[in-house]
């Protein structure tokens, strides 16, 4: 039996409901444990987190990515499915106690982990629920309305257990372990939720090799990753203080929140692409492509321009007058909202599902042997400004690669999308919002009237020149509207 898929409009609006709940879960958590545990505290937490994200990555191969494709192809025929998950799960499984074992070893000999060996210890069930989680399945079945709601449910317990449970600053590990349940204990449920799509007896005629090369593929692309994404905050957490990595870590935050929501399109578009493209349906797949970079474009530049212009009054307002050391890290570090959600589009959304992956790789690598080379000379010199540096230009030189890899596609890709209107629609609507800041008012105030004046003309402009996805966007919020109206009277 064919597992019932989804629309796009639909996966589009749980998987916008599930970034909401990723932004307003920090929106509301980080400004008040920022303000108790301090630097050092959210400095501690970050850095072990980062370290664990290397345990994971081993862990995990490349499954994450390569299961979504793998699940995506096969989503209707129940049996090969079943095996298709199995395989993978049983690689996955195995992988994860070799990295246990590895990782209890270093936890027990090197003294930077036995420090906060509670914390680590913590952090470290992440490996687990990753592993019994098969997250990769949900999502290659298009199955985000489950996704969000169970996401939603944790991320809710999880705040209350957080004003509950973190009063001073060394509830630290504490938050830690909050933050686990906030982001993936809700995995157990998934383990148990597999059987309505998948049968949980063995289906017999298992062929984990075939799996081999692709997943291996996809584990270096995840190395080279989670390098250039995770090492800026392990070296400074090595080279410098738990009070920089605290500083860094602020700024990280915010720009986390920001690429989840201009991401939030491709990220529900990868399973559906994949179909196409295994079913030769090659329009369809460049439809999707096109209206995903629009969007990454129309929304990516106007919050990348605002957050830099208002980077001391966002730091201030969500974390606290102590991480003035956060303020230049978040304004360097912005413009990668732009590059990776057209790296995303590009790699994770066209040469992914071209069989391509090889290519991510050799982007992904490019940009992992910038960061590791200027974090070593930036970090000791400029601290946590420096591992933003480093970052920015390891996404840039990512960018600048994939651009010449799909040279031959690009026009293809960027028909229609028209970045000098883009751009001129956030300079414009810069000016009055910056207006308020000479209005001194409080850092919660500014945000606010700036943040409507800015996008609500930056709309209105976008609206005035008839942006088509922007006109779209706005029919279906309407449209709904309209709906619920009718239903009231």
């Amino acid at each position: 039996m064919a597992v019932k898929t989804k629309s796009v409009k639909l996966n589009f609006i749980m998987n916008a409901i599930l970034t909401m709940s990723s932004f307003i879960f920090p929106l509301i958590s980080f400004p008040y444990v920022s303000r108790v545990l301090l630097p050092d505290g959210t400095g501690k937490v970050s850095f072990a987190t980062s370290l664990i994200t290397y345990f994971a990555m081993f862990a995990q191969l490349g499954i994450p990515t390569y299961g979504i494709r793998a699940c995506a192809k096969v989503r209707d025929d129940r049996e090969e499915l079943s095996r298709t998950v199995h395989e993978l799960f049983v690689i996955n499984f195995v992988m994860s106690m070799v990295v246990y074992a590895v990782f209890f070893a270093a936890l027990f000999t090197v003294p930077r982990l036995q420090a906060d060996k509670p914390l680590f210890l913590i952090v470290s069930t992440t490996i687990l629920f990753n592993t019994i989680g098969v997250e990769w399945l949900y999502k290659g079945l298009e199955q985000y309305t489950y996704i969000t709601v169970r996401s939603v449910i944790f991320k809710l317990i999880a705040l209350a257990a957080m004003f509950l449970l973190v009063h001073e600053k060394q509830d630290y590990v504490i938050y830690g372990a909050i933050s686990i349940l906030a982001g993936s204990a809700s995995n157990i449920f998934n383990f148990f939720y597999a059987h309505n799509f998948i049968s949980m007896k063995p289906v017999g005629n298992y062929r984990f090799s075939r799996h081999f090369k692709a997943i291996f593929v996809f584990f270096a692309m995840a190395c080279a990753t989670t390098i250039y994404t995770n090492l800026d905050t392990v070296m400074l957490g090595f080279m410098k203080t738990d009070t920089d990595v605290g500083y860094y870590n602020a700024a990280v935050k915010i720009k986390s929140i920001l690429v989840s929501i201009v991401t939030s399109l491709g990220t529900v578009l990868l399973p559906r692409a994949s179909y196409y493209i295994e079913h030769n349906m090659k329009e369809q797949f460049m439809a999707v492509t096109k209206k995903a970079m629009n969007f990454v474009i129309i929304a990516a530049v106007p919050l990348m321009v605002y957050f830099m212009i208002f980077a001391k009054e966002g730091i201030f307002f969500l974390s606290g007058d102590a991480y003035g050391g956060s303020i230049l890290p978040m304004q360097i570090i912005m413009p990668t909202l732009l590059f990776i959600g057209m790296t995303n589009i590009m790699g994770i959304q066209v040469l992914v599902p071209l069989g391509k992956e090889t290519l991510v790789l050799y982007s992904v690598i490019a940009g992992a042997v910038t960061d590791l080379i200027l974090n070593a000379v930036l970090i000791p010199r400029f601290a946590a400004s420096g591992a933003a540096m480093g970052t920015l230009a390891a996404e840039f030189v990512v960018l600048l690669y994939q651009l010449w890899v799909l040279r031959d596609s690009l026009h293809d890709i960027y028909k229609g999308i028209c970045g000098i209107t883009v751009a001129a629609a956030v300079i414009i609507s810069g000016v009055p919002a910056c207006g308020i800041k000479f209005l001194h008012l409080s850092y919660f105030m500014t945000l606010a009237l700036s943040a409507i004046l800015f996008f609500g003309v930056y709309l209105l402009i976008m609206t005035a020149v008839k942006e088509p996805l922007v006109l779209e966007i706005e029919s279906q919020v309407f449209g709904k509207l309209k709906q619920i109206l009718k239903k009231r009277t």
